[in-house]
Protein backbone atom coordinates (compact mmCIF):
# COMPACT_ATOMS: atom_id res chain seq x y z
CA UNK A 1 0.00 0.00 0.00
CA UNK A 2 1.32 3.30 -1.14
CA UNK A 3 1.31 6.83 1.45
CA UNK A 4 -2.24 8.86 0.89
CA UNK A 5 -2.86 12.36 1.54
CA UNK A 6 -5.32 13.65 3.42
CA UNK A 7 -8.84 13.02 1.14
CA UNK A 8 -9.59 16.74 0.88
CA UNK A 9 -6.10 17.22 -0.38
CA UNK A 10 -6.59 15.33 -3.61
CA UNK A 11 -9.99 17.32 -3.86
CA UNK A 12 -7.90 20.66 -5.07
CA UNK A 13 -6.78 21.12 -8.62
CA UNK A 14 -3.61 23.40 -8.60
CA UNK A 15 -4.00 26.84 -9.18
CA UNK A 16 -3.43 27.82 -12.50
CA UNK A 17 -2.29 31.53 -12.91
CA UNK A 18 -2.53 34.28 -15.85
CA UNK A 19 -0.78 32.69 -18.92
CA UNK A 20 2.17 34.92 -20.27
CA UNK A 21 2.81 33.04 -23.73
CA UNK A 22 0.83 32.19 -26.88
CA UNK A 23 2.44 29.71 -29.29
CA UNK A 24 3.74 31.80 -32.81
CA UNK A 25 2.99 35.47 -31.18
CA UNK A 26 5.97 37.49 -30.52
CA UNK A 27 4.92 40.29 -28.77
CA UNK A 28 3.16 39.38 -26.21
CA UNK A 29 0.98 41.72 -23.77
CA UNK A 30 -0.07 39.92 -20.54
CA UNK A 31 -3.21 41.49 -19.04
CA UNK A 32 -4.22 38.23 -17.17
CA UNK A 33 -3.15 38.48 -13.50
CA UNK A 34 -4.09 42.25 -12.33
CA UNK A 35 -0.37 43.09 -12.18
CA UNK A 36 0.74 47.11 -11.54
CA UNK A 37 0.77 49.00 -15.25
CA UNK A 38 4.18 50.72 -14.42
CA UNK A 39 6.10 47.56 -12.90
CA UNK A 40 7.42 48.25 -9.75
CA UNK A 41 8.74 51.36 -8.38
CA UNK A 42 12.65 52.66 -9.84
CA UNK A 43 13.14 52.81 -5.61
CA UNK A 44 12.23 49.09 -5.16
CA UNK A 45 14.45 48.17 -8.22
CA UNK A 46 17.12 49.45 -6.67
CA UNK A 47 16.54 48.26 -2.94
CA UNK A 48 16.03 44.50 -4.56
CA UNK A 49 19.50 45.22 -6.66
CA UNK A 50 21.52 46.31 -3.45
CA UNK A 51 19.84 43.37 -1.10
CA UNK A 52 21.23 41.20 -3.93
CA UNK A 53 24.58 41.90 -1.54
CA UNK A 54 23.60 40.25 0.99
CA UNK A 55 21.86 36.72 0.22
CA UNK A 56 23.50 35.23 2.17
CA UNK A 57 21.95 36.68 5.62
CA UNK A 58 19.28 35.30 6.93
CA UNK A 59 16.26 38.11 7.07
CA UNK A 60 14.68 39.65 10.13
CA UNK A 61 11.93 36.83 11.23
CA UNK A 62 10.05 39.90 12.30
CA UNK A 63 10.04 41.69 9.16
CA UNK A 64 10.29 45.05 11.94
CA UNK A 65 11.62 47.58 9.60
CA UNK A 66 8.93 46.80 6.66
CA UNK A 67 6.37 46.69 9.67
CA UNK A 68 7.45 49.85 10.55
CA UNK A 69 7.60 51.62 7.19
CA UNK A 70 3.94 49.85 6.73
CA UNK A 71 2.00 51.23 9.92
CA UNK A 72 4.01 54.54 9.57
CA UNK A 73 2.04 54.82 5.81
CA UNK A 74 -1.06 53.93 7.27
CA UNK A 75 -1.55 54.99 10.25
CA UNK A 76 -1.40 51.24 12.53
CA UNK A 77 0.16 49.99 14.90
CA UNK A 78 3.18 47.57 13.58
CA UNK A 79 2.93 45.30 16.54
CA UNK A 80 -0.39 44.42 14.70
CA UNK A 81 0.76 43.80 11.66
CA UNK A 82 2.06 40.07 10.10
CA UNK A 83 3.79 40.14 6.45
CA UNK A 84 3.64 37.21 4.17
CA UNK A 85 5.07 35.69 1.12
CA UNK A 86 2.60 37.51 -0.38
CA UNK A 87 -0.71 37.41 1.22
CA UNK A 88 -2.36 34.35 -0.12
CA UNK A 89 0.25 32.35 2.54
CA UNK A 90 -1.41 35.30 4.87
CA UNK A 91 -5.05 33.68 3.63
CA UNK A 92 -3.43 30.03 4.40
CA UNK A 93 -2.71 30.80 7.56
CA UNK A 94 -5.32 32.18 8.77
CA UNK A 95 -7.45 29.32 7.26
CA UNK A 96 -5.28 26.74 9.32
CA UNK A 97 -5.34 28.39 12.04
CA UNK A 98 -9.04 28.84 12.96
CA UNK A 99 -10.25 26.43 10.64
CA UNK A 100 -9.60 22.80 8.99
CA UNK A 101 -11.41 19.59 9.29
CA UNK A 102 -14.93 19.60 10.85
CA UNK A 103 -15.45 23.40 10.06
CA UNK A 104 -17.16 25.51 7.41
CA UNK A 105 -15.29 28.30 5.47
CA UNK A 106 -17.81 30.76 3.83
CA UNK A 107 -17.68 33.05 0.56
CA UNK A 108 -19.15 34.39 -2.01
CA UNK A 109 -19.95 32.42 -5.25
CA UNK A 110 -17.27 34.05 -7.39
CA UNK A 111 -15.08 34.72 -4.83
CA UNK A 112 -11.34 34.98 -4.80
CA UNK A 113 -10.14 31.40 -6.07
CA UNK A 114 -7.47 30.61 -3.55
CA UNK A 115 -10.29 30.77 -0.44
CA UNK A 116 -12.20 27.92 -2.01
CA UNK A 117 -8.77 25.97 -2.99
CA UNK A 118 -7.29 26.44 0.63
CA UNK A 119 -9.96 26.09 2.75
CA UNK A 120 -10.52 22.72 0.63
CA UNK A 121 -7.20 21.21 1.23
CA UNK A 122 -7.51 22.62 5.08
CA UNK A 123 -10.49 20.28 5.38
CA UNK A 124 -12.89 22.59 5.78
CA UNK A 125 -16.44 22.09 3.86
CA UNK A 126 -16.09 25.35 1.52
CA UNK A 127 -19.70 27.38 0.81
CA UNK A 128 -20.34 29.35 -2.01
CA UNK A 129 -22.90 32.04 -1.55
CA UNK A 130 -24.84 33.22 -4.47
CA UNK A 131 -24.46 36.88 -5.81
CA UNK A 132 -26.98 39.68 -6.88
CA UNK A 133 -25.74 41.28 -9.74
CA UNK A 134 -22.32 39.81 -9.07
CA UNK A 135 -21.81 41.71 -6.22
CA UNK A 136 -21.75 39.29 -2.41
CA UNK A 137 -25.16 39.27 -1.03
CA UNK A 138 -24.87 39.69 2.92
CA UNK A 139 -28.25 38.27 3.65
CA UNK A 140 -27.10 35.26 2.05
CA UNK A 141 -23.71 34.92 3.22
CA UNK A 142 -25.28 35.40 7.09
CA UNK A 143 -28.20 32.91 6.41
CA UNK A 144 -25.54 30.28 5.03
CA UNK A 145 -23.94 30.12 8.83
CA UNK A 146 -24.37 27.12 10.56
CA UNK A 147 -23.15 25.63 13.95
CA UNK A 148 -19.73 24.27 12.25
CA UNK A 149 -18.44 27.85 10.53
CA UNK A 150 -15.57 29.45 11.48
CA UNK A 151 -14.89 31.40 8.99
CA UNK A 152 -15.87 34.10 6.23
CA UNK A 153 -13.84 35.22 3.71
CA UNK A 154 -14.89 39.49 1.65
CA UNK A 155 -12.65 40.00 -0.98
CA UNK A 156 -13.54 44.22 -1.07
CA UNK A 157 -13.33 45.25 -3.85
CA UNK A 158 -13.62 41.46 -5.32
CA UNK A 159 -11.51 40.06 -7.78
CA UNK A 160 -12.45 38.63 -10.64
CA UNK A 161 -16.25 40.66 -10.48
CA UNK A 162 -14.69 44.35 -9.50
CA UNK A 163 -17.85 45.05 -7.32
CA UNK A 164 -17.73 46.49 -4.10
CA UNK A 165 -19.78 46.48 -0.92
CA UNK A 166 -20.66 49.85 1.21
CA UNK A 167 -19.19 50.32 4.16
CA UNK A 168 -22.47 49.87 6.21
CA UNK A 169 -23.11 46.59 4.35
CA UNK A 170 -19.40 45.55 5.73
CA UNK A 171 -20.51 46.89 9.35
CA UNK A 172 -23.92 44.81 9.55
CA UNK A 173 -22.24 42.27 8.53
CA UNK A 174 -19.87 42.26 11.45
CA UNK A 175 -22.20 43.24 13.21
CA UNK A 176 -24.90 39.99 12.47
CA UNK A 177 -22.05 37.41 12.39
CA UNK A 178 -21.56 35.50 15.42
CA UNK A 179 -18.79 36.62 17.52
CA UNK A 180 -16.67 32.93 17.02
CA UNK A 181 -16.38 33.37 13.41
CA UNK A 182 -13.79 35.47 12.19
CA UNK A 183 -14.29 37.95 9.10
CA UNK A 184 -11.21 38.18 6.60
CA UNK A 185 -11.45 40.99 4.44
CA UNK A 186 -9.27 40.70 1.88
CA UNK A 187 -8.63 44.25 0.43
CA UNK A 188 -5.95 43.06 -2.30
CA UNK A 189 -7.31 46.18 -4.80
CA UNK A 190 -7.67 48.94 -1.81
CA UNK A 191 -5.16 50.97 -3.30
CA UNK A 192 -7.21 52.11 -6.71
CA UNK A 193 -10.55 52.47 -5.02
CA UNK A 194 -11.80 56.23 -4.99
CA UNK A 195 -14.90 56.32 -3.59
CA UNK A 196 -15.16 58.43 -0.56
CA UNK A 197 -17.50 55.94 1.65
CA UNK A 198 -14.46 53.42 1.90
CA UNK A 199 -12.36 51.74 4.05
CA UNK A 200 -10.18 48.19 3.72
CA UNK A 201 -11.15 47.17 7.03
CA UNK A 202 -9.20 49.21 9.55
CA UNK A 203 -12.41 50.65 11.09
CA UNK A 204 -13.54 47.09 11.82
CA UNK A 205 -10.01 45.39 12.96
CA UNK A 206 -10.00 48.27 15.40
CA UNK A 207 -13.43 47.95 16.44
CA UNK A 208 -13.99 44.26 16.77
CA UNK A 209 -11.64 40.96 18.09
CA UNK A 210 -12.69 39.09 15.41
CA UNK A 211 -11.48 40.88 12.19
CA UNK A 212 -8.28 40.84 10.19
CA UNK A 213 -7.67 42.91 7.20
CA UNK A 214 -5.04 41.52 4.31
CA UNK A 215 -3.36 43.91 2.08
CA UNK A 216 -0.74 42.85 -0.62
CA UNK A 217 2.45 44.74 -2.64
CA UNK A 218 1.48 42.95 -5.53
CA UNK A 219 -0.93 44.99 -7.40
CA UNK A 220 -0.38 49.16 -7.31
CA UNK A 221 3.14 48.67 -6.40
CA UNK A 222 3.79 46.21 -8.40
CA UNK A 223 5.75 43.67 -7.17
CA UNK A 224 3.98 40.34 -7.44
CA UNK A 225 7.29 38.75 -8.61
CA UNK A 226 8.68 39.33 -4.73
CA UNK A 227 5.92 37.78 -2.68
CA UNK A 228 4.73 40.48 -0.49
CA UNK A 229 1.77 40.42 1.44
CA UNK A 230 1.01 41.89 5.35
CA UNK A 231 -2.42 41.81 7.51
CA UNK A 232 -4.09 43.79 10.11
CA UNK A 233 -5.36 42.29 12.45
CA UNK A 234 -6.57 42.29 16.81
CA UNK A 235 -3.50 41.28 19.04
CA UNK A 236 -4.49 37.30 20.32
CA UNK A 237 -4.80 36.98 16.33
CA UNK A 238 -1.68 38.19 15.25
CA UNK A 239 0.17 35.84 18.24
CA UNK A 240 -1.85 33.09 16.43
CA UNK A 241 0.00 33.60 13.26
CA UNK A 242 2.95 34.36 15.08
CA UNK A 243 2.81 30.58 16.32
CA UNK A 244 1.83 29.09 12.98
CA UNK A 245 3.94 31.11 10.42
CA UNK A 246 7.72 29.86 9.00
CA UNK A 247 10.67 31.04 10.98
CA UNK A 248 11.87 33.54 7.89
CA UNK A 249 8.74 33.37 6.19
CA UNK A 250 9.45 36.98 4.27
CA UNK A 251 12.62 37.31 1.98
CA UNK A 252 15.35 39.88 2.47
CA UNK A 253 14.63 41.34 -1.12
CA UNK A 254 10.70 41.54 -0.72
CA UNK A 255 11.16 43.38 2.85
CA UNK A 256 13.62 45.92 1.48
CA UNK A 257 11.77 46.46 -1.85
CA UNK A 258 8.50 46.98 0.42
CA UNK A 259 10.05 49.70 2.57
CA UNK A 260 11.46 51.52 -1.08
CA UNK A 261 8.11 51.24 -2.50
CA UNK A 262 6.09 52.61 0.65
CA UNK A 263 9.10 55.60 0.33
CA UNK A 264 8.31 55.95 -3.49
CA UNK A 265 7.17 59.90 -4.01
CA UNK A 266 3.64 59.89 -5.44
CA UNK A 267 3.56 56.50 -6.94
CA UNK A 268 0.21 55.55 -5.56
CA UNK A 269 -1.38 58.89 -6.74
CA UNK A 270 0.21 58.54 -10.10
CA UNK A 271 -1.45 54.84 -10.21
CA UNK A 272 -4.50 55.68 -9.61
CA UNK A 273 -5.07 58.66 -11.23
CA UNK A 274 -4.03 56.54 -14.18
CA UNK A 275 -6.00 53.43 -13.63
CA UNK A 276 -9.36 55.48 -13.58
CA UNK A 277 -8.95 57.37 -16.18
CA UNK A 278 -7.69 54.20 -18.58
CA UNK A 279 -10.52 52.16 -16.54
CA UNK A 280 -13.14 54.53 -17.57
CA UNK A 281 -11.69 54.82 -21.37
CA UNK A 282 -11.78 50.95 -21.54
CA UNK A 283 -15.48 50.81 -20.15
CA UNK A 284 -16.71 53.69 -22.45
CA UNK A 285 -15.55 52.37 -25.55
CA UNK A 286 -16.62 48.61 -25.00
CA UNK A 287 -20.20 49.78 -23.89
CA UNK A 288 -19.94 52.07 -27.32
CA UNK A 289 -19.31 49.15 -29.33
CA UNK A 290 -22.12 47.15 -27.56
CA UNK A 291 -20.63 44.86 -25.07
CA UNK A 292 -21.30 44.94 -21.30
CA UNK A 293 -18.60 46.00 -18.79
CA UNK A 294 -19.48 45.20 -15.34
CA UNK A 295 -18.38 48.21 -13.45
CA UNK A 296 -15.00 47.58 -11.31
CA UNK A 297 -13.46 49.47 -8.63
CA UNK A 298 -10.40 47.21 -9.36
CA UNK A 299 -7.60 47.61 -11.99
CA UNK A 300 -9.03 45.23 -14.09
CA UNK A 301 -12.62 45.05 -16.17
CA UNK A 302 -14.81 41.99 -16.08
CA UNK A 303 -16.40 41.99 -19.88
CA UNK A 304 -19.53 39.89 -20.64
CA UNK A 305 -19.70 38.28 -24.03
CA UNK A 306 -23.10 37.17 -23.21
CA UNK A 307 -22.67 33.09 -23.68
CA UNK A 308 -19.24 30.47 -23.43
CA UNK A 309 -19.16 30.61 -26.35
CA UNK A 310 -18.44 34.62 -27.70
CA UNK A 311 -16.33 34.81 -25.17
CA UNK A 312 -14.26 32.10 -26.11
CA UNK A 313 -13.79 33.53 -29.35
CA UNK A 314 -13.08 36.77 -27.99
CA UNK A 315 -10.31 35.40 -26.09
CA UNK A 316 -8.92 34.20 -29.48
CA UNK A 317 -9.51 37.04 -31.34
CA UNK A 318 -7.22 38.69 -28.67
CA UNK A 319 -4.56 36.23 -28.65
CA UNK A 320 -4.39 36.19 -31.93
CA UNK A 321 -2.46 39.39 -31.03
CA UNK A 322 -0.64 38.94 -28.45
CA UNK A 323 -3.41 40.04 -26.05
CA UNK A 324 -3.34 37.94 -22.99
CA UNK A 325 -6.48 38.21 -20.94
CA UNK A 326 -7.71 36.09 -18.04
CA UNK A 327 -10.50 33.39 -19.10
CA UNK A 328 -13.46 33.10 -16.12
CA UNK A 329 -14.32 29.98 -16.63
CA UNK A 330 -12.91 28.59 -13.25
CA UNK A 331 -14.75 31.19 -11.50
CA UNK A 332 -18.24 30.23 -12.92
CA UNK A 333 -18.02 33.07 -15.39
CA UNK A 334 -17.65 31.62 -18.72
CA UNK A 335 -19.40 34.71 -20.45
CA UNK A 336 -16.43 36.79 -19.25
CA UNK A 337 -12.97 37.70 -19.82
CA UNK A 338 -10.76 39.73 -17.26
CA UNK A 339 -9.03 42.43 -18.29
CA UNK A 340 -6.48 43.25 -16.52
CA UNK A 341 -5.86 47.92 -17.34
CA UNK A 342 -2.17 48.00 -18.60
CA UNK A 343 -0.43 50.75 -19.73
CA UNK A 344 -2.08 53.42 -22.16
CA UNK A 345 -1.18 51.81 -25.05
CA UNK A 346 -1.89 48.46 -24.24
CA UNK A 347 -5.16 49.20 -22.91
CA UNK A 348 -5.49 51.09 -26.46
CA UNK A 349 -4.72 47.38 -28.30
CA UNK A 350 -7.46 45.83 -26.16
CA UNK A 351 -10.06 48.48 -27.25
CA UNK A 352 -9.43 48.62 -31.05
CA UNK A 353 -9.51 44.40 -30.61
CA UNK A 354 -12.41 43.82 -29.39
CA UNK A 355 -14.10 46.81 -30.83
CA UNK A 356 -13.32 45.47 -34.01
CA UNK A 357 -14.57 41.83 -32.75
CA UNK A 358 -17.61 43.16 -31.45
CA UNK A 359 -17.97 44.23 -35.17
CA UNK A 360 -17.18 40.66 -36.64
CA UNK A 361 -18.78 38.69 -33.86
Amino acid sequence: MSVMPRPSILSVEPYVGGESKVPGVNRIIKLSSNEGAFGPPPGAVAAIAQASREAHRYPDGGATALREAIGARFGLDPARIVCGNGSDELLSMLIVAYGGEGTELIMSAHGFMMYDLTGRWAGCRVIKVPERNLTADVDGMLAAVGPRTRLMFLANPNNPTGSILLQSEVERLRRELRDDVLLVLDSAYAEYVTRPDYDPGVKLVDATPNTVMCRTFSKIFGMGGMRLGWCYAPPAIVDVLGRVRGPFNVNAAAMAAGIAALAEPGWVEMSVAHNTEQRGRLEAALTAAGLKVWPSEGNFSLVDFGSAERAKAADAHLRARGLIVRAMSGYGLPQTLRVTIGTAEENALVIDALVDFSRVA
